[in-house]
């Protein structure tokens, strides 16, 4: 049976992964980064190897060639390799938004942003997954990424994956809600990290911060990148379906109601998720301008299970209508 191109590179990244590990006694995920940056710059960059395992090497990564694959193709067999490595060392924030999800995301993000090229910002990047999954998604389109996380291993992972897919991406290794030193961009797209943000000192400097104890780290994700996005720029969030029904939504209906619109909530099927609990949707916000108008009516939708191929196309042609009504 022949293999796709997507399990032949899938092959290659693990055997030459499972090579390196051997050696260099380190987790799975290391040693994927490394075998990455040996096959972009097409040589063995680990000095500590043994003779047989650089020949060994070499001649995978010379029989292996990289250009004759799709961006796709490259980003869904190492996004393979990573759910490898996940599975062996479980850390809650390893976690990778699906496919599905990505595909949703990018879908709507081109619906909305008309323009022909612009800078769009993930500001809890991890392996880069999300944001490649959109820009591989934008056809005739030119889009200038940035990627924040402060996780180093996550975001070496996200720009190895950037570099083989060839993709003009920014990355920052630091703590997003740190200053960030960044221009304004026109879009933002984030699967929020859910939960507390430990560093109260920083909290201090956002509107959406606690009135006591821990604040929420998502609300202040969104705080950062509605600050960091352009007048009249868009932003898609995921987020727990929860959202406006927590102690401290208040407060965000409120900061919400100063600085953005809200164009749509699209609810994702609950079958999707582990339990109702954990169920999410993707919230679309426009920050205000002086020109902005709010919609006639909020985009509400109710996705069915993304398998239903008739109803899934039913959903979209229904946003799709919404769009060219409200949006022009």
């Amino acid at each position: 049976m022949k293999t796709s191109p997507v399990e032949e590179l899938f092959i290659v990244l693990n055997e030459t992964a499972t090579l390196l590990q051997e050696e260099l006694n380190c987790s799975y995920l290391e040693v994927l980064a490394e075998t990455g940056e040996n096959m972009f710059h097409q040589s063995v960059l680990q000095d500590t190897l043994s003779e047989w395992t650089v020949k060994r090497l070499k001649k995978i990564y010379e029989d292996i060639k990289i250009t004759k694959y799709t961006k796709e193709d490259i980003r869904k067999s190492f996004q393979l390799a990573i759910l490898k490595g996940m599975k062996e060392s479980v850390q809650p924030n390893h976690q990778m938004t699906p496919d599905s999800i990505g595909m949703l995301v990018g879908y709507l993000l081109h619906k909305f942003v008309k323009k022909s090229s612009y800078r769009l910002l993930d500001p809890a990047v991890g392996t880069g997954n999300l944001l490649t999954t959109v820009m591989n998604q934008a056809i005739n389109k030119s889009i200038e990424g940035i990627g924040v996380d402060i996780d180093d291993l996550l975001i070496k992972l996200a720009y190895i994956s950037a570099n083989l897919q060839e993709h003009p991406i920014d990355f920052f290794n630091q703590d997003s809600l740190e200053p960030l030193f960044i221009e304004p961009v026109d879009a933002v797209i984030s699967d929020l990290p859910i939960g507390f943000y430990p560093n109260d000192i920083r909290a201090a400097d956002y509107q959406l911060k606690a009135d006591e104890g821990h604040s929420y780290a998502h609300h202040l994700f969104m705080e950062q990148s509605i600050r960091h996005v352009k007048s009249g720029g868009y932003l898609f969030f995921i987020i727990p379906n929860g959202l406006f029904e927590s102690e401290q939504s208040k407060k965000l209906h409120e900061f919400f109601k100063e600085t953005v619109v809200i164009q749509g909530i699209i609810q994702l099927p609950e079958s999707m998720f582990k339990n109702k609990q954990a169920a999410k949707s993707i919230l679309i916000l426009q920050k205000k301008d002086a020109e902005l108008k709010p919609p006639k009516q909020v985009l509400l939708v109710n996705l069915p299970t993304l398998s239903n191929a008739p109803a899934m196309k039913k959903m979209l042609d229904k946003i799709d209508q919404w769009i060219s009504e409200n949006k022009g």
